[in-house]
């Protein structure tokens, strides 16, 4: 009886993190919608849902290929290193290059909502951060 309890703590708190949406501590969201070959070889496309709680930001980071993005609701800025912030809303979209460093920021008071679009490299993470 005693093994069955220590095993049961690791699951329920697992299950209570997944109910939560990734514990509700990550006020960037990520859900993977699909993912699929591309007719370029040795890449694949991958559609994401991010959602963004009011004032968060993604923080800097790059992509191994191209990401476009599409505004669900919300308001943001795109902030591409070397260039000025970028405002955005809902119904507007955007391409960043694949490499190029980015952060992405909810600049509203309500959720942002992103449906982003990826064409990159199998086998490397969608998402690098950097420093």
């Amino acid at each position: 009886m005693k093994a069955m309890r220590f095993t049961l703590i690791p699951v329920v708190a697992l299950a209570c993190v997944c109910l939560n949406g990734q514990g509700g501590s990550d006020p960037v969201k990520r859900t993977v919608l699909q993912r699929s070959d591309v007719s370029v070889p040795g890449r694949e496309g991958v559609s994401v849902l991010v959602e963004f709680a009011a004032g968060a930001s993604t923080g800097r980071h790059t992509h191994a290929g191209e990401e476009v993005d599409y505004i669900l609701s919300g308001e943001g800025e795109l902030v591409i290193d070397g260039q000025p912030a970028k405002a955005f809303k809902t119904g507007e979209a955007s391409i960043i290059p694949g490499g190029v460093v980015h952060d992405t920021r909810n600049t509203g008071t309500q959720p942002l909502k992103v449906v982003a679009v990826f064409v990159v490299e199998k086998g490397k993470p969608l998402t690098t951060p950097v420093k």
